[in-house]
């Protein structure tokens, strides 16, 4: 999907356009998940947001494993509504894959298949063309046990996908794996949910996880969407502190006239756009230049007062979170930090120019 087109709408999905339609509304104790979600088939949706915000149950509710309170959940024109997990077109990869340990990778592919009526014979004969396509064959007669990360990964991924299922749920697909491991088997579900020609819905924690491998980001927070829409346009456009904190963009919200704007957190920020009314300003860590003394002819717009509050590694850098008169966060070489001799309570000065922010309406 570009960044020019828009997921389906219900009305569509309703008229028997394939894909899915769905409005979750589950209610457990004080917590409610109202999120709607909508999804043509070859669509990979990657729900993210902060723990407890509802991407788990939501994912739970698709599966039919959590019922739904209110709403409706259409899968290719059809209610799934009431309708056991069993009964459904649906193929999940879970967290920690949930191997049977006592079958070997072909059993554990075919258990799927065999479920829906095929024979033993016919079964493995479609698993073992799974693990071929998973780059697997030589590990059809293994056993969990002895499967990497990885490995367990790519069978469980066949395993949901021997099913042919119409919607394919990924769990944090890539919680459990090492860094190392992490990187080869990202790129290699990429590749996998490329020729996935119906709906997948994926839940992450992992920002780099949902930029790479989905087409469409739902941000949820306290059970509702907040933002949707394509990576690259959340990554420049996010409207809470979770989302910036999550593309690594310092943002705050203000009043715009012309190009001054009154932040709410108290001073005025210079920006390149000419914008009039409520926006939002952005601009990353790295656009922060700090001084130890006020500086003098400068060239930018927008200088601070500012008291450094922590430092921490961050990359191949360092991150020192401010506070003053704009609290913020900046990006220096650890080099640039011995040189300025930051610590906790050291006072600075830090200047943004006008060009590096961002402002967009809110």
């Amino acid at each position: 999907m570009t960044a020019t087109e828009k997921p389906p709408t219900a009305a569509a999905l309703a008229e028997g356009a394939e894909g899915l339609d769905a409005h979750l509304v589950v209610d457990r104790g004080s917590f409610r998940l109202d999120v709607s979600l909508t999804a043509a088939p070859g669509d990979v949706v990657a729900l993210l947001g902060p723990n407890g915000a509802g991407k788990t149950t939501a994912l739970r509710a698709l599966a039919g494993l959590v019922p739904l309170t209110g709403g409706r959940l259409r899968l290719d024109g059809t209610s799934l509504d009431g309708t056991p997990p069993e009964g459904r077109p649906v193929g999940v990869v879970f967290q920690d894959y949930l191997l049977f340990p006592h079958l070997t990778a072909l059993d554990n592919v075919a258990f799927g298949p065999r479920c829906r009526g095929a024979s033993k014979a016919e079964a493995r004969a479609e698993a073992a063309g799974w693990l071929d396509r998973m780059g697997l064959a030589d590990h059809a007669g293994v056993k969990p046990r002895r499967l990497s990360g990885g490995q367990a990964q790519r069978v469980a991924l066949a395993r949901a996908l021997a099913t042919r299922p119409r919607l394919l749920l990924l769990d944090e697909p890539l919680a459990a794996l090492d860094a190392r491991t992490r990187l080869d088997v990202r790129a290699q579900l990429r590749r996998h949910l490329a020729d996935f020609e119906a709906v997948a819905v994926l839940v992450t924690h992992d920002p780099l996880d949902a930029m790479v491998l989905a087409d469409r980001l739902v941000v949820i927070e306290h059970g509702r969407v907040v933002q949707e829409g394509t990576p690259a346009d959340i990554a420049r456009h996010p409207r809470t502190d979770y989302i910036a904190q999550l593309v690594g963009l310092n943002l705050y919200r203000g009043r715009a006239e012309g190009h001054t704007v009154r932040l709410e957190a108290g001073p005025e920020l210079t920006t390149t756009e000419h914008l009039t009314g409520e926006v939002f300003v952005a601009f990353p860590p790295g656009a922060v230049t700090l001084h130890r003394d006020r500086p003098t002819g400068s060239s930018a717009r927008n200088l601070w007062r500012c008291e450094v509050a922590g430092l921490e590694t961050h990359g191949d850098q360092i991150r020192a979170d401010l506070t003053g008169e704009l609290p913020l966060a900046a990006d220096l070489t650890t080099v640039a930090a011995a040189e300025l001799d930051l610590h906790p309570g050291a006072p600075v000065w830090a200047t943004v120019k006008a060009t590096q922010t961002h402002a967009y309406p809110s």
